[in-house]
C-alpha cells in the first residue's frame, strides 16, 4: 500500500507508481499493465481516479490500450 501525500493527488501519486514501475523494468515494453479495477483494488482508489492515472499515461505516450485488451507498455522510440 501506498502512504499518501496529502499535497499531491492521488491519480498524480498512483501515476508516479507506475511510471517508476516502467522506468525501472518491472513493467516491461508490451507488457500489460494494471486494469482499472485491479488499481482500484491494490490502491484503494475510485474508479474515475484510476481511469484518470491510465488515461493521463496514455496522453504521456508511456502507454497504450487495445480495446478488448487492456492498457500495455509503449515500446520507448
Amino acid at each position: 500500500m501506498i502512504e499518501w501525500e496529502p499535497d499531491v493527488p492521488r491519480w498524480e501519486q498512483v501515476a508516479n507508481v507506475i511510471r517508476q514501475r516502467i522506468a525501472e523494468g518491472t513493467y516491461a515494453p508490451r507488457t500489460r499493465v494494471p486494469s482499472v479495477m485491479q488499481l482500484v483494488d491494490e490502491y484503494g482508489i475510485a474508479q474515475a481516479t484510476a481511469q484518470k492515472v491510465l488515461s493521463n499515461l496514455r496522453d504521456e505516450g508511456l502507454i497504450y490500450t487495445s480495446p478488448g485488451l487492456g492498457s500495455f507498455v509503449s515500446v520507448p522510440k
